[in-house]
């Protein structure tokens, strides 16, 4: 195996990869689902209705929101460049990831069973890519660069 084809994103990397795309496209997309209904001339004006509190958690939640796609946004590019603190960053987005789906699972109105399914997907992935990321020699050759 030539030193190149040993710096290239493939093998096992290609499902971390994968699960950041399709990360990256489901923010998205609740993103601009989210931004709409929030615009629509309904919702304004049972938002201006709403208490101040109530006011102020939706914009931190809204804000929170905006700050995952740019952190994933930014760390789908840096994982694409190889640079060398993707594997610190995406076990951090990872750890973020679960937290979320914790607080969804906690202070959410949602059903448990529901609650219990968005936790599921986040706890798997972590437990299956961050020991991948400790201890792989290819993540180590691959993400080289500064």
């Amino acid at each position: 195996m030539s030193d190149n084809s040993a710096e290239r994103i493939g093998g096992w990397l290609l499902g971390p990869l994968a699960w950041l795309l399709v990360q990256l496209l489901s923010i998205t997309i609740t993103l601009a689902k989210f931004g709409y209904v929030l615009l629509t001339p309904h919702t304004l004006a049972l938002v201006k209705e709403m208490g101040g509190s109530n006011m102020l958690l939706l914009a931190a939640s809204f804000l929170s929101f905006i700050a995952m796609w740019y952190y994933t946004l930014w760390l789908t590019i840096a994982f694409f460049k190889r640079r060398r603190n993707v594997p610190k960053h995406y076990i951090i987005w990872l750890m973020v990831g679960v937290l979320l789906a914790v607080k969804a699972f906690a202070f959410s109105p949602i059903s448990d069973d529901l609650a219990v399914r968005q936790l599921l997907l986040p706890l798997l992935a972590a437990a299956l890519i961050v020991p991948y990321f400790k201890r792989s020699q290819r993540v180590k050759r691959t993400f080289t660069r500064a």
